[in-house]
């Protein structure tokens, strides 16, 4: 396994090679607008996009030309397909035979696994599966990509040097893809679900709401970076704040009481397991 991050500064200092995005959602944008300020020119990214205010909105805001999903491909080296799962599969069939032997497809569709996206283009086509999440909005993703059977280092380094642009990258067997869906994935709504019930509830105890969110949010927010950057592990970190009888003790009690990490083991389980079923349906 093997972590890439994403450059400290921007640099135009890279490989020169078409780049299409199939899907200009929320996903689609985002790795559009990173791939932007990591240096890359319009000129060499393109897009498809089903709805036309859509694909207006998003060429005048980025200056990248919108073209039909079938000239996009034929245009481009790499191809990135970020539609939602079950519009992968007609996607790739309507532009497999203008791919040319060269291009790379890589898929952000999660639960399509590499053998069924082959399954819809020309024989050998090298194929790159990635589990994005959303924080990628923000420049802060992490996406563990797998290869396909016909993709090999140089491939995962090319997908890795898209992906940077919008967070960290790890490297990892294709049947570990759904345990990432289930932590890392769907991980965002838990941190969201944690916050909405940290500013509820201190709302419930005395503090308006706007303050409540505040604390909530720069909390969490502080937690984190300290998280990746101390060194530390999260119980080292938990138990430096715990002193012994004071209130971190209490609260923490209360929670884990309550069945907190029974309650995320669960969690995790099925959402790895509805990753596995929503594979089986495609």
């Amino acid at each position: 396994m093997s972590f890439v991050h994403p450059p400290k500064e921007k640099s135009g200092e890279t490989e020169r090679m078409r780049i299409a995005i199939l899907g200009a959602g929320k996903i689609g944008e985002a790795l559009l607008a990173g791939l932007l300020r990591a240096g890359r020119a319009p000129v060499e990214l393109c897009f498809s996009e089903q709805y036309a205010a859509r694909a207006a909105e998003i060429s005048e805001r980025y200056g990248v030309e919108a073209m039909s999903s079938v000239a996009a491909a034929e245009s481009a080296d790499v191809v990135v397909l970020a539609v939602k799962p079950p519009d992968v599969g007609p996607l790739a069939s309507e532009i497999r035979s203008k791919l040319r032997p060269h291009t790379l497809v890589v898929s952000v569709a999660a639960g399509i696994s590499t053998r069924a996206l082959e399954g819809h283009l020309p024989a050998g086509s090298r194929v790159v599966r990635v589990m994005p999440n959303t924080p990628m909005l923000v420049g802060e993703g992490m996406s563990a990509i797998a290869a396909g059977a016909h993709a090999g280092p140089d491939d995962l380094a090319r997908a890795e040097e898209l992906l940077v642009a919008v967070g960290k990258v790890v490297r990892l067997p294709e049947a570990q893809l759904d345990a990432v869906t289930a932590l890392s994935g769907s991980g965002p709504a838990y941190v969201f679900l944690l916050a909405e019930a940290m500013i509820d509830a201190g709302v419930l105890i005395g503090l308006a709401r706007p303050v409540a969110t505040e604390l909530a949010v720069q909390t969490i927010l502080g937690s984190a970076v300290m998280l990746r950057d101390s060194g530390d592990s999260a119980a080292q970190l938990r138990e430096a704040v715990t002193s012994p009888g004071g209130t971190t003790a209490a609260a923490l009690r209360q929670l884990e009481d309550r069945g907190l990490r029974a309650a995320f083991n669960d969690a995790l389980e099925a959402a790895r397991d509805r990753s596995r079923e929503m594979a089986g349906e495609k």
